[in-house]
């Protein structure tokens, strides 16, 4: 009996060892040359996705604030993943939630629920990339608790020097990687879908560089006791002083981050920022060991950003710089995407996101299929995809797919061939009046699934101060018009709703039908369908759909007013108006004199499009102010901007709020930089924040704000300078351009013949500059745009890590344009001589 149980035992050994054998054998490994690989068949490997982080910290407050489960958020938001085309997973654990301060691992809650998360992914046969120890607090952005971990008494700069915290990360690793997930019975080790780890998150290395290496090496000890076989990647970029040391020790990769336009403005920034994501340089191949190394990216984004064409352009960076691994951070839960509150620079969601989402889709398909080490002589054509940043549009066209962010007029490759299109607004292939994003994939020979999203109403500035009791994007459930030709299909097909609760059903002869959120079957006629919503195609259920409820309430307008008119040219005004019903309708009050008012009818474009023409007898030298007002079908009005309820004529309404251009003159002078409502429109590069400062002051009118910029302390050609966005002063005066000649730059240093170089950027990153100089007093100093000569632009918002590019020159010769100029750059220093220097500038305008 003893007997039978031992050979019982040895025989169970031998079974699970060769179990977890099988299942590495799905893994990863990295080659001699420091290039990932399939141990299946040893072929390169890539992958793409998100960062998320609902089992922990505020992600995990914030959701069960709401009602809805933590596990249910989770399948929710796992569902959209996988639509959008996502197969890589990472998030830094929150060691501070799941250990104590000797390092022994908590079974809890939030384990528990990044093990369901885990379990979650791997059905969508999503990978993942575990990195256990995270150093921080658990409070961002509220405050930390006390969690009595070994990362809340040590703090990151100790755990990375201190004795007796390398001993409780060692047990905590130990006790992490022996740790078995309940939901999938396998330890990280024996999970297939489990590639790799990263052994911490963003460390920042101080003291002898040999203590670093040591570090490095016992924490890779450690995991390996637990019978870890898969590689070990550890950070490079965030401490790049230490590489050689971190380089040293026994890891088979790197982890490198990428924000290409800072984070935390507080607002939307604007222009085109492609040059930002140009290239990924990296700075440690001087490192012999380091050419043997594999390169992943850990988190990735454009912080404040919401222009949809960034993330193919930066897949398309990463694979020229040999990355095989990269994870946007963070993906938005749905269930608290309506306030952005969990990470205030970031914005990224399926439902409230619908253009940038479906770049994310795009950016995966160019991630995986550009080769490693691609090169390409165009920023914005590549392969198979293109970018246009004046259409707000990223756009991947093959033969079997076809996916855009924005209508696009561009015909698919193969109308024979095409599987599968997504989508916002419309294309040859698709009309659609909606504007959330859509999927149509063949499912088989004329029978295709269509899923609709609801419609995304952007309300208020998504990276302003973030608050749950402020939505910043609701929901629309709205019935829209579709129509749909593909030659696969017909013009006559049968639609079947789905998705739970979905009894729609109808048939159209020319292809178009009206459609509401949901997934659906497209039935070419003459065909009988087998296919139930319980089946599966590829990594869809048929009949899956996940969507936020509708939240819109009311009539919303967004309207931004140009800040600039011309005289007596007839001035075009665009707004998206929501809520409206069918026989409700809205019209404008325009003032251009005390007491004159004209009302005047809106163009209905589309559900939610509408347009104007301001006469040009409107538009006199001063203020035009104008406001908008909703009439319901059932009597009642609002007016905007104040949304203010009531008869706009009525004798108590207090509405004063009106949207407001000036009107310039003709031959009037343009000011595309005025300090004072300027302030927070203001890209500064500033390399010194301890000796250099920005202030608003004033000098020779109190009323009047000047910007002065200060280097205290200065190296040697140091700069200081500002990037501010200028193409919404421009934008209302474009029949003005064609006669203003030079640039004008009111300014004054506190040293004499201060080197100053002013230029301009148009929307396609050609930068245009001449160099002048300042001296005590203020001047006028006229800068002819003759004059102005092709240069190199800073990047600004300043990249991150900042061993990246500082400059960028486009490599496309191009003349000097007015029309299309959006930024104006200010830079000075440049001196050898070391003395503490500032400009002061009270004004920049054409003449």
């Amino acid at each position: 009996m003893i007997l039978n149980k031992q050979y019982l035992f040895i025989l169970a050994f031998i079974l699970m060892s060769g179990f977890v054998r099988a299942q590495n054998k799905q893994g990863i490994y990295v080659d001699a040359k420091g290039v990932i690989r399939w141990e299946k068949n040893h072929q390169e490997a890539a992958f793409f996705g998100t960062n998320y982080t609902v089992p922990f910290a505020y992600g995990n407050r914030a959701i069960l604030k709401t009602g809805i489960t933590a596990e249910q958020a989770i399948k929710d938001d796992v569902y959209h993943f996988s639509r959008l085309g996502l197969d890589a997973f990472r998030v830094h654990v929150w060691d501070t939630e799941i250990s104590d301060s000797l390092g022994n691992l908590l079974n809890n809650e939030h384990l528990r629920l990044f093990d369901f998360l885990l379990a979650e992914l791997k059905k969508r046969k999503i990978k993942t990339l575990v990195t256990p120890i995270a150093f921080w607090g658990n409070g961002y952005p509220e405050k930390d608790e006390r969690t009595g971990s070994f990362s809340s008494k040590y703090g990151k700069h100790d755990a990375l020097t201190n004795e007796a915290a390398f001993k409780a990360q060692e047990n905590y690793l130990k006790q992490f990687f022996k740790h078995k997930n309940p939901y999938t019975g396998l330890t990280y080790q024996q999970d297939a879908d489990i590639l790799a780890t990263e052994v911490n998150n963003e460390p920042q290395h101080s003291g002898a560089p040999e203590r670093t290496t040591e570090y490095i090496n016992r924490m890779v000890s450690a995991i390996k006791s637990t019978g870890w076989s898969k590689p070990i990647f550890y950070n490079i970029s965030e401490s790049p002083k230490y590489a050689a040391a971190i380089v040293k020790a026994d890891v088979q990769g790197h982890s490198f981050q990428w924000y290409p336009t800072g984070l935390v403005a507080g607002h939307t920034l604007k222009g085109n920022f492609l040059p930002n994501v140009a290239a990924y340089k990296i700075p440690f191949d001087t490192i012999p060991a380091f050419a043997n190394r594999a390169k992943v990216v850990y988190e990735f984004d454009a912080g404040d950003v919401m222009t949809p064409i960034m993330y193919p352009a930066m897949a398309k960076s990463f694979r020229a710089a040999g990355f095989q691994w990269a994870t946007q951070f963070a993906y938005d839960p749905m269930a608290t995407a309506y306030a952005n509150t969990e990470y205030q620079t970031h914005y990224l969601n399926l439902a409230y996101t619908p253009s940038k989402a479906i770049s994310l889709l795009i950016a995966s398909k160019a991630f995986h299929q550009l080769p490693r080490l691609f090169k390409s002589d165009s920023e914005t054509c590549f392969g198979a995809f293109k970018l246009d940043y004046k259409k707000a549009l990223s756009e991947m066209n093959t033969e079997e797919a076809f996916y855009y962010t924005n209508s696009t007029v561009s015909k698919p490759v193969n109308t024979q061939k095409i599987k599968h299109i997504a989508g916002v607004g419309s294309s040859p292939v698709v009309q659609y009046q909606g504007n959330g994003a859509y999927f149509i994939d063949q499912v088989a020979k004329g029978i295709w699934r269509l899923e609709v999203m609801p419609d995304a109403i952007p309300v208020n500035d998504p990276f302003a101060k973030a608050s749950p009791q402020k939505t910043v994007t609701q929901i629309d459930w709205k019935n829209s018009v579709m129509e749909v030709q593909l030659n696969d299909l017909g013009a006559a097909f049968e639609i079947k709703g789905l998705n739970a609760g979905n009894q729609y059903a109808a048939q159209t002869k020319t292809g178009r039908f009206n459609i509401s959120p949901g997934s659906y079957l497209l039935i070419k006629k003459g065909l009988k369908s087998q296919w139930k919503a319980k089946d599966a195609y590829e990594n869809i259920v048929l009949g899956d759909f996940v969507a936020p409820k509708a939240s819109l309430k009311g009539v919303f307008v967004k309207h931004q007013p140009l800040k600039t008119a011309s005289e007596n040219v007839d001035m075009a005004l665009k707004m998206e108006i929501f809520g409206l019903d069918q026989k409700d309708s809205a019209y404008m009050e325009l003032n251009n004199a005390p007491g004159q008012w004209k009302s005047m009818g809106l163009n209905k474009i589309d559900p939610y499009h509408f347009t104007a023409i301001v006469p040009a007898e409107m538009l006199k030298p001063g203020v035009l102010n104008y406001r908008v007002m909703v009439h319901q079908a059932n009597g009642k009005y609002h007016t905007f901007p104040g949304n203010v309820p009531g008869t706009p004529d009525a004798w108590d309404k207090l509405e004063t709020e009106s949207y407001q251009t000036y009107v310039g003159a003709k031959n009037a002078h343009l000011e595309v930089l005025n300090p004072e409502s300027d302030r927070n429109n203001i890209n500064i590069y500033n390399p010194d924040w301890k000796n250099n400062k920005m202030e608003f002051t004033s000098s020779e009118n109190p009323l009047n704000l000047e910007l002065k910029l200060s280097m205290n302390a200065p190296e040697k050609a140091a700069i200081i300078g500002f990037q501010s966005f200028i193409a919404d002063y421009l934008s209302g005066r474009m029949t003005d351009l064609s006669g203003m000649s030079t640039l004008v730059i009111r300014m004054k240093s506190n040293l004499k013949n201060t080197k100053v170089k002013v230029g301009l950027i148009d929307t396609d990153a050609h930068f245009f500059s001449k160099e002048i100089s300042a001296d005590h007093d203020f001047r006028e100093i006229e800068i002819p745009l003759n004059q102005l000569k092709a240069d190199q632009q800073l990047l600004l918002p300043r990249p991150y890590p900042g061993f990246l590019p500082l400059y960028y020159q486009s490599p496309i010769n191009a003349g000097f344009d007015l029309n299309r100029i959006e930024k104006l750059e200010v830079t000075f220093g440049y001196s050898d001589k070391i003395q503490p220097v500032n400009l002061t500038i009270s004004s920049v305008y054409f003449k």
